[in-house]
């Protein structure tokens, strides 16, 4: 049985932010989300550079080579980061979160680092298939997903212990995965996942058929909960078919859309 995906992607600057620092790609054998840092302009082209470097591997890849070649494809996303980053002194303090999968069929690379998440709905439950990389989640592993109190714990829960930002050792949580016909991914910067509690986003998931309108409520939702960062979603469903026979033009929003 042939596998292939079903896909969308959507990003909103919010309700506070002067700037869209997001990034997202979402194509046939390749989905990602990141979430630059840095000033005006750093987070910005943070997030544009790897969503970039990456998105040549949208591509067919050997099952075996699933995750060097998305290992890989993080590295060099990573070096360009550097290179920028002596390039432009402005630049200095610029990063980015990532969380990509990488697909062949049923077998899945997912590349994590930062703080955006990526989250599985099978069988009528949700998974959250991603570690938050902050103090808080470091400090208190058992800490959960509920709402921050405002104290101490939340302050943690923002501070990121890593990112891609074009410094060494800066490798994420790189693992294989397997998908199931019917399996639903969300991948998504904190802009929803730190206003919109994992219930609602289950409910939102489960309700609606089609990708593009389960992104456009997730969207509203985060921006009735006041919108104070930029917000982006990918998601993708596994359905039956043929890459090859089934594919369209990618999506990419954010920043990276604009370079």
């Amino acid at each position: 049985m042939n596998v292939t995906i079903k896909y969308a992607a959507g990003s909103d600057i919010g309700c506070v932010r002067e700037n869209n620092e997001d990034s997202a790609y979402a194509g046939s054998r390749l989905i990602a989300v990141a979430d630059g840092m840095g000033g005006y302009a750093g987070g910005e082209v943070a997030s544009s550079t790897v969503i970039g470097s990456l998105r040549s591997l949208d591509a067919d890849v050997p099952v075996d080579d699933l995750e060097d070649a998305l290992g890989r494809a993080v590295a060099e996303a990573n070096e360009k980061l550097r290179i920028a980053r002596e390039e432009r002194p402005d630049l200095s303090r610029m990063g980015t979160t990532l969380t990509a999968m990488l697909w062949s069929g049923a077998h899945i690379a997912l590349a994590h680092i930062g703080d955006s998440r990526g989250y599985l709905l099978r069988d009528g439950e949700l998974f959250q298939i991603t570690k938050d990389h902050t103090m808080k989640e470091l400090l208190n592993p058992d800490s959960g997903d509920g709402p921050d109190d405002g104290g101490e714990a939340s302050r943690l829960s923002h501070v990121l212990y890593r990112v891609l930002d074009g410094r060494e050792d800066r490798d994420p949580d790189l693992r294989r995965r397997e998908a199931l016909l019917g399996d639903r991914y969300l991948l998504c910067s904190d802009g929803l996942s730190g206003v919109v509690d994992a219930q609602t986003i289950y409910e939102v998931l489960s309700e609606e058929a089609e990708p593009a309108d389960a992104i456009g409520r997730l969207i509203a939702l985060a921006r009735e909960g006041g919108g104070p960062d930029n917000i982006t979603c990918v998601i993708a469903d596994v359905v039956e078919g043929d890459p090859n026979s089934t594919m369209r033009d990618p999506q990419i929003v954010g920043a990276a859309r604009q370079r």
